[in-house]
């Protein structure tokens, strides 16, 4: 899902980020492993406990060896308890610590990375959640359990070598069948988690939108469409537990006729007097424990094979730059000035060119208005130069410097943006408007305020919010909900204000506003033009385009026209179609 070099290898870059972060949890594993160790060497208790009553306790009718044998056996019995105790806690606990380290990195690498997809981002946090359910599963208790089996083999030799050797024959068999298991379910596995993958996208999608839906009366298509989803996951999910569970079947059997045959060959041995009575047992029990981890493998290697499809995600995401790229120069606070050179966007599924040699120089303080028609481009110029969407040919610069070069995060700070949807996120309404920054300390929380007031009211938003229920401690819904169009689009200019930018970027800003919204916006711009703010705003609106110092008339994702609006007018020819808004303007 996620795109990974032509060479497909991923970058040391990569490995060292999730090495990085699964190193952390390097103390845990190792004292689990060492945990593992002698709890391994405790399960020998029992057949040794097993052997000293047939060979010493019955023959000798040693009563007080038998109950000093049982004191043994029960201290051994509760230290193991003790040991698999400290086992689960400890690989709990690095669960977390993974958990831990790799969600923010992952995160942060999935948010700033707009050539990710939607489902790409969902996908992120669940298969952080993913290894860290793998962590603390059944299956690395048996993969810590499974280098000890040699342990039990080499004992299984001691007390006759064809017990040793039929031990190392079954080891072998279920071995090969676990391999089987694993070619037969990867691939239906890796299908199904897809698919169920595509089916929460979707569902999350339309609960996100449900008023909408409801509107539109497409809520029983859409159940339709999800239950079509979850069927086709569901079918790809039944063929691979089925695959699974025939070899699963066919494991145990295998196990349980192994574990018999051991008795069976014992119980030769000792007809022929090779070993002694008490060995029959000891065998089954050497045998049992052996091939345990082994068939635990099996029976969790659904989990295993999603920790290996989450690892492997994961991996190819952080091979991606994020906003937190380490060592990147902090430039100087940009003067507003922007160049943009051949930029070119494609549409990311059919290629098609959305933007198409987009060249202009901006100077610092202009005010541009972008008209043109639906489909111009409009907003797609927008979000290419604060970054919203990755440009796929030529540069955006801001004071010369390529945006590449700067930090994402840093560079937000100078840039405002307001996008045509306002989206507003859950929280509180100040929360909003300050970006979810929070002060350090009491200080640092009263400068928030002052500045989220400040930005409100700039924006002719902070009467509108003092009159909500808790003002600006109102909070909002997921997605903004509990505002009207108007007063969300009010807020995302208050939060595009926020730091006093010295560029600001709004997308049809005037969208939901009514006549006395249009009027505030309408003196902000003049307010922020003497205070030599660059300004870019597309628009419908001839009132607002009559405000820019220069008009960039787009057509078909290329630049028409671009120069001061007058100057534009007088340029055109008679029989020259112009975009609605430009004609009025």
């Amino acid at each position: 899902m996620i795109p990974v070099s032509s060479a497909g290898h991923v970058p040391p870059l990569a490995r060292s980020r999730l090495s990085i972060a699964l190193r952390g949890c390097r103390t845990h594993l190792v004292a689990a492993a060492v945990f593992s160790a002698i709890g391994n060497l405790l399960y020998l208790a029992p057949s040794l406990y097993m052997l000293q009553v047939y060979d010493r306790v019955l023959p000798s009718r040693g009563l007080g060896t038998l109950a000093a044998l049982s004191v043994l056996m029960l201290g051994a019995l509760a230290a193991l308890a003790v040991f698999e105790w400290l086992r689960s806690r400890v690989l709990i606990r690095a669960s977390v610590q993974a958990e831990r380290m790799l969600a923010g990195p992952a995160l942060r690498v999935a948010l700033s990375q707009p050539s990710l997809s939607r489902l790409e981002r969902g996908e992120v946090m669940r298969d952080v959640d993913t290894l860290r359910q793998a962590i603390s599963s059944p299956a690395i208790f048996a993969a810590l359990d499974a280098p000890w089996t040699p342990i039990y083999i080499l004992v299984g030799f001691l007390l006759h070598p064809l017990l040793g050797a039929s031990m190392v024959v079954s080891g072998v068999l279920l071995v090969g069948l676990a391999w089987l298991n694993e070619k037969r379910t990867a691939e239906p596995m890796k299908q199904a988690s897809e698919a169920q993958s595509i089916a929460y996208a979707r569902l999350n999608h339309g609960v996100a939108h449900a008023s909408e839906v409801r509107a539109l009366g497409m809520v029983d298509t859409l159940a339709a469409r999800h239950e079509r989803d979850r069927g086709i996951a569901g079918l790809l999910q039944l063929r691979a537990s089925f695959a699974g569970s025939s070899l699963q079947a066919a494991i145990k059997f295998v196990r349980l006729a192994l574990q018999s045959g051991a008795l069976a060959l014992g119980a030769v041995l000792v007809v022929d007097d090779a070993i002694s009575a008490s060995a029959i047992i000891v065998a089954s029990l050497l045998t049992a424990r052996a091939l345990a981890p082994i068939d635990q493998l099996v029976a969790g290697w659904k989990t295993i094979v999603q920790a290996r499809v989450a690892h492997g995600r994961l991996d190819r995401l952080l091979s991606l730059p994020s906003s937190d790229t380490p060592d990147r120069t902090n430039l100087p606070a940009p003067k507003g000035a922007i160049t943009l050179e051949s930029v070119g966007i494609a549409a990311p599924l059919d290629g098609r060119p959305i933007l198409s040699g987009i060249d202009g120089a901006i100077g610092a303080g202009e005010v541009i208005g972008i008209a043109g028609p639906s489909g111009s481009g409009k907003s797609t110029l927008l979000r290419a130069i604060v970054g919203a969407v990755d440009i796929d040919a030529g540069h955006v610069r801001f004071d010369g410097i390529s945006r590449t070069d700067w930090d994402r995060e840093r560079l937000a700070r100078y840039v405002g943006y307001m996008p045509q949807d306002p989206v507003l996120f859950h929280g509180t309404v100040k929360e909003n408007i300050v970006r979810f920054y929070v002060g350090l300390d009491a200080a640092g929380a009263a400068l928030l305020d002052e500045a989220a007031i400040g930005a409100a009211k700039a924006a002719g938003a902070h009467d509108m919010i003092t009159a909500l229920p808790q003002g600006y401690d109102t909070i909002l819904g997921v997605g903004g909900t509990g505002l009207s169009g108007g007063q969300a689009q009010r807020v995302a200019l208050a939060r595009a204000l926020f730091g006093n930018p010295a560029i600001l970027v709004l997308d049809e800003p005037t969208a939901h506003l009514d006549t006395a919204g249009k009027k505030a916006l309408a003196r902000l711009l003049a307010l922020l033009r003497q205070d030599q703010r660059t300004i870019l705003f597309a628009s419908h609106d001839p009132d607002l385009l009559a405000a820019s110092d220069r008009l960039m008339l787009l057509d078909q994702g290329r630049i028409e026209r671009f120069g001061p609006l007058f100057g534009l007018r007088s340029r055109r020819k008679p029989d020259q179609e112009q975009p609605t808004s430009f004609a009025k303007a």
